[in-house]
C-alpha cells in the first residue's frame, strides 16, 4: 500500500476516472472531485473517497492531480483555493499550451505550489497498459519524488523544468497525428466513388503509411543539417502535386487535405528551390505565407 501518499483527483471525464481508478488499483488513498455528480461512483466502489466540493478534495491530498477541461476550467477551480494550497504539489495533466503551462507554473509558483505539467500521449484505455506514454516538465524534484505513482499510469519522460516544453512535445505529436488522420481520411474519400469501403482502404494504408515512417529519420538528417541539396532526396518538382489534386477533384471531393501540402511546395519552388528535397518544405511551415 502507498497510504502514506494522500493523493486527490480533479476532473473524472473519461482520462481523470482512469488516471483515478489506476492511483487505487496502486495503493494509493485516493480523495476523487467531480464538477458534475454521479462520476465519483465507480471509483468510490474500488476504494476511492468521494470529496463533495473542489475544496474537500484539495485539503485531503498532498498532491493533487488536475485533469480538467481546459487551462481556464483549472484556473476556475483552483483560484478559490489558492490560499490552502501551499505546501502541496501539483500535477497538471489538463491538455494546454506551453504558455499556459507556464503561466500555470508561475501561479503555482505564487501560491507555494510545487509544480509539474503532464502531456497525456494515449487514451483512457490505455492507461496502465504498455504503449501509453506521458510527456513531463516543471519540477524536477517532484518528477523524482512521485515517479512511482506517474509510472502506474503509462511511461514517464522527464523534459526538463520549463514547465511548457511537455506540452509542446504533446501538440508537435499530435499535429502529426491529426494530419496523418486527415490524409488517410482524404484518401478514403477518393475511393469511396469507386465503391472501396473505409474498411478495405484501411487495409491497404495501414502498412503503406506504417512503412513510410521510416522516412522520418532521413527527413530528420537532412533537416538537421540544414542542407537540401545532399543526394538522395526526391525533389520538390518532382513532389509536385497536380496529378493527385486532379484526381482529387475528378472524385468530386475537396482538394483542402492536399493543397495544403502543395501550397507549401509551391512556396519553395517559386523561391527557386525546386531542385531541392522535399524536406525544405519546413521552410515554408516555419514562417508563414504572408512573411515569406
Amino acid at each position: 500500500m502507498n497510504s502514506d501518499v494522500q493523493v486527490s483527483v480533479l476532473g473524472l471525464g473519461a482520462m481523470g476516472s482512469a488516471l483515478a481508478g489506476a492511483l487505487v488499483k496502486g495503493g494509493y488513498a485516493t480523495t476523487v472531485w467531480n464538477r458534475s455528480p454521479g462520476r465519483t461512483d465507480d471509483l468510490v466502489a474500488q476504494g476511492a473517497r468521494a470529496a463533495a466540493t473542489a475544496g474537500d478534495a484539495v485539503r485531503a491530498g498532498e498532491v493533487v492531480i488536475a485533469c480538467l477541461l481546459d487551462h481556464a476550467s483549472v484556473r476556475e477551480v483552483l483560484d478559490p483555493l489558492a490560499g490552502e494550497l501551499a505546501g502541496r504539489t501539483l500535477i497538471n495533466v489538463t491538455t494546454t499550451t506551453p504558455d499556459q503551462s507556464r503561466e500555470l507554473a508561475a501561479w503555482a509558483a505564487e501560491a507555494g505550489l510545487a509544480y509539474l505539467d503532464g502531456g497525456i500521449m494515449a487514451v483512457p484505455h490505455m492507461i496502465g497498459q504498455a504503449g501509453a506514454s506521458i510527456l513531463y516538465s516543471g519540477s524536477a524534484e517532484v518528477f523524482e519524488q512521485y515517479k512511482p505513482l506517474l509510472d502506474l499510469w503509462a511511461g514517464s519522460d522527464y523534459f526538463g523544468e520549463d514547465a511548457g516544453l511537455a506540452s509542446l512535445y504533446d501538440l508537435a505529436l499530435l499535429a502529426g497525428m491529426y494530419v496523418m488522420f486527415a490524409g488517410f481520411l482524404h484518401g478514403a474519400a477518393m475511393v469511396a466513388p469507386a465503391g472501396v469501403t473505409a474498411g478495405d482502404f484501411a487495409a491497404r494504408a495501414t502498412p503503406w503509411l506504417t512503412a513510410m515512417t521510416g522516412a522520418f529519420k532521413g527527413f530528420a538528417d537532412v533537416v538537421d543539417g540544414g542542407d537540401y541539396t545532399v543526394a538522395g532526396q526526391q525533389s520538390l518538382l518532382f513532389s509536385d502535386l497536380g496529378d493527385l489534386l486532379a484526381a482529387t477533384s475528378g472524385q468530386g471531393i475537396s482538394t483542402e487535405v492536399v493543397d495544403m501540402v502543395q501550397r507549401l511546395i509551391r512556396r519553395q519552388v517559386e523561391a527557386g528551390h525546386g531542385e531541392e528535397g522535399f524536406a525544405r518544405i519546413i521552410e515554408s511551415i516555419k514562417r508563414p505565407a504572408a512573411e515569406a
